[in-house]
C-alpha cells in the first residue's frame, strides 16, 4: 500500500468512526516521533510531519548552529576532584555552520534549523504505529460517543434487549452500549427471558478506565415514575403534577399526584377510562399494586388519602413538630389501613413524611370509656 492509499484508507476509517481527523494525525505524529527515538537511537529533538493529502511522512531533527562542536570542558572542583562541565547545548543537537548553510544559506550561528532524517525503512515503523494509534483513538472516540449519548440518560427509562446473563447480572443491549442490571434490581417475582425487549431505568452513568458504566434497574422508584409519564401525557404537558412516588418493589407503590386546574381529576386521569392507563403500568410491574393518591397541602387530607385503599378514616395531627399523626379507622378497615406486615401504613408514612399511628374505632372508644371511668372514680 503506497502513501496515498494509506491516507485514503485512514481517512475512511476516521470518517466511519466519527473521529476528529486532526486528533488522529496529531497523535500519530507524536507516536511516530517517540518510535523514531526508540528504534533509531536519536538523542535530538525530533518532530514528525504527515502530509494530510499525500500521506508522505517526514522526520525532522532540530539542531542549533555552532561554529565549532562543544563537548564541554574538563575541570576540577574546590576539593581538587576532576569534573566534566557539560556544554550548554547537547552535543547531539549541534550542527556546524557550514553544514547548516547547505540546508539554509541564510542561517546564522545560534539559530535553530530543521534537518530531515527520515530513515528509508521508516514506513514499516509508521504502519505499525498507525495501527496502534488508530486502535486507541477509535476506542477513545467510541467511549466519548457513548458517554455523550448516555450522559443525559441517567434517571431516564430506556428500552433494551436482554442480551446475556451471568450468576449476578443481566446485560441489556441499549444500542451503542450495554447496560448492567444486577439480578437484585429486577422486580421481585418476575422472570426475564433472554432475547426479549425490556424496559429499564438508568440509575447511573459513569466513565471508568474500562469504558462507560451504565447501571440499570426495574425496582427503583424512578421506574414507576417514568412509566406513569409514558402512559399519561398530562404528566408530560404539566396538566398533572407528580408529587412523589414511594415503592415497595413487587408489592405496592403509592403515587401522589395533583393538578392546579380545578377542572382536572388527576387521579382519574392516571387511572384512565375503565382503568386502561393504569392497566398498562400494572402489566409492566408484574402485578405490583399501585395506589394513585391525591396530594393535598393539608396534611390531614393527604394522610387520609395516603392510607388508601382503606376508607372511613379520621386523622388527627398529634404533634406537628415531630410529624406525628393518629389515624382512626372503622374496624372493618383496620387491616386495609395497616396492610400486610404493616406495609400500607409504612408506605403512607414515607409518602407523607408523618409517623402515622393507626387505631380501630372500637379500640379508641374503649380507651375513651376507660378514661371516663377512671375520671369518675
Amino acid at each position: 500500500m503506497n502513501s496515498k492509499e494509506f491516507i485514503k484508507a485512514l481517512d475512511n476509517i476516521i470518517l466511519e468512526k466519527g473521529i476528529s481527523k486532526d486528533v488522529v494525525y496529531d497523535a500519530m505524529e507524536l507516536a511516530l516521533a517517540t518510535a523514531y527515538k526508540k528504534n533509531f537511537g536519536s538523542k535530538t529533538n525530533v518532530k514528525v510531519k504527515i502530509d494530510r493529502n499525500t500521506g508522505d511522512i517526514r522526520v525532522l531533527s532540530y539542531y542549533v548552529v555552532v561554529d565549532d562542536y562543544d563537548d564541554g570542558v574538563d575541570s576540577v572542583d574546590e576539593e581538587g576532584n576532576a569534573i566534566h562541565i557539560p556544554p550548554e547545548i547537547n552535543p547531539d543537537a549541534q550542527i556546524l555552520l557550514e553544514e547548516a548553510r547547505e540546508i539554509d544559506p541564510t542561517i546564522e550561528i545560534g539559530e535553530t534549523i530543521e534537518k530531515e532524517v527520515t530513515p528509508k525503512d521508516f514506513g514499516r515503523v509508521a504502519a505499525s504505529t498507525a495501527k496502534q494509534v488508530l486502535t486507541q483513538k477509535i476506542r477513545e472516540a467510541e467511549r466519548e460517543n457513548i458517554m455523550a449519548e448516555f450522559h443525559d440518560k441517567q434517571g431516564e427509562m430506556m428500552m433494551g434487549l436482554l442480551a446475556m446473563e451471568d450468576q449476578k447480572n443481566y446485560y441489556v443491549d441499549l444500542g451503542k452500549s450495554r447496560g448492567i442490571m444486577a439480578k437484585s434490581e429486577i422486580i421481585p417475582g418476575e422472570t426475564l427471558k433472554m432475547g426479549t425487549n425490556v424496559r429499564v431505568y438508568i440509575t447511573k452513568v459513569e466513565e471508568t478506565p474500562k469504558g462507560p458504566l451504565i447501571l440499570c434497574s426495574r425496582k427503583h422508584y424512578g421506574f414507576v415514575k417514568r412509566l406513569f409519564e409514558t402512559e399519561i401525557p398530562e404528566l408530560v404537558d404539566g396538566t398533572i403534577e407528580l408529587y412523589s412516588v414511594i415503592r415497595e418493589p413487587g408489592v405496592r407503590s403509592k403515587v401522589a399526584v395533583y393538578s392546579n386546574d380545578e377542572k382536572v381529576d388527576p387521579v382519574g386521569a392516571c387511572i384512565g377510562e375503565r382503568g386502561s392507563r393504569i392497566a398498562s403500568i400494572l402489566k409492566e410491574l408484574n402485578g405490583e399494586k399501585i395506589d394513585v393518591i391525591l396530594y393535598d397541602k393539608d396534611p390531614v387530607k393527604f394522610i387520609t388519602n395516603a392510607l388508601s385503599p382503606a376508607k372511613d378514616i379520621k386523622v388527627t395531627i398529634k404533634d406537628e413538630n415531630k410529624k406525628e399523626a393518629l389515624a382512626v379507622v372503622g374496624d372493618n378497615n383496620l387491616s386495609l389501613a395497616i396492610g400486610k406486615r404493616g406495609q400500607n401504613v409504612k408506605l403512607a408514612s414515607r409518602l407523607t413524611h408523618y409517623k402515622i399511628e393507626v387505631k380501630s374505632q372500637s379500640a379508641v372508644d374503649e380507651e375513651n370509656a376507660e378514661e371516663v371511668e377512671a375520671s369518675e372514680k
